[in-house]
């Protein structure tokens, strides 16, 4: 059975490092794989990522040494199932505002007795050729990752409900929500987000939680190609000039 190098990492003693992944490529993938790192993250709820990617992307990890992870579009069952059941083993949630919202992320992720997510016979639980579905669905429990995306000013208002679901592993942020949430827009590093960014990270860890950062190193694919071509094209310009 699958296990999640998020999960082994952590219970190691190591910070397990990724990447954002914004479109679909399986080469990406694959060659991310031969460099090291440990998991991918698919911003499903931006990027044009369909279910048939979805899986593709999900078997070019498995192949490639990482661990499938995606930021889901909503926290519908329906939503995350149909992530789950393509082989993804990581799924953070959007826009976490109460305690409901973080118990209906939690409990769409994980199976009885901890979850209800319903059992399909699809990649994700290995089309249903397990020697025994009661251990695999306990092992899934054990290796699937819940994170919940705080960030709205809304998240104040509940946010000790939120810290007391357990079934939420780690919590993060979202700095461009948040300054729209405060009549910010497009200033994500301005004092105030920073202010509230602390403010839920220091009760997440008050709270006995972790901070999503706390425990994972995580790049994202759009600024590294960026980095790579300016770095790139300013050595040419040296070269010819």
């Amino acid at each position: 059975m699958r296990t999640n190098n998020v999960v082994t990492k952590i219970a190691a003693g190591e910070k397990p490092v990724g990447f954002t992944m914004r479109f679909p490529s399986a080469t990406i993938v694959e060659m991310m794989g031969l460099v090291g790192f440990d998991f991918v993250m698919f911003d499903s709820e931006h990027g044009p990522f369909t279910t048939s990617d979805i899986e593709e992307l999900a078997r070019a990890s498995a192949a490639a040494g990482l661990t499938p992870m995606a930021r889901v579009p909503n926290i519908h069952n329906s939503t995350i199932l149909r992530f789950l059941d393509r082989g993804i083993m990581g799924i953070m949630g959007p826009h976490i505002n109460t305690k409901e919202q973080a118990q209906a992320l939690a409990d769409a992720c994980r199976y009885v007795p901890d979850g209800h997510r319903s059992f399909g016979s699809g990649r994700g639980s290995h089309f249903g050729q397990n020697a025994s579905r009661t251990r695999y669905m306990k092992h899934f429990n054990e290796n699937v990752v819940v994170i919940a995306q705080l960030e709205d000013v809304a998240v104040l208002d509940d946010l000790d409900g939120i810290l007391s679901v357990e079934g939420i592993d780690f919590f993060t942020s979202g700095a461009q929500d948040i300054a729209q949430s405060l009549g910010l827009p497009g200033q994500g590093e301005h004092p105030k987000v920073l202010e509230f960014e602390k403010t839920v990270r220091d009760a997440v860890r008050a709270a006995g939680r972790q901070m999503a950062a706390d425990v994972m190193v995580g790049f994202t694919l759009d600024d590294m190609i960026f980095e790579i071509g300016v770095t790139a094209l300013e050595a040419a310009k040296n070269q010819a000039g």
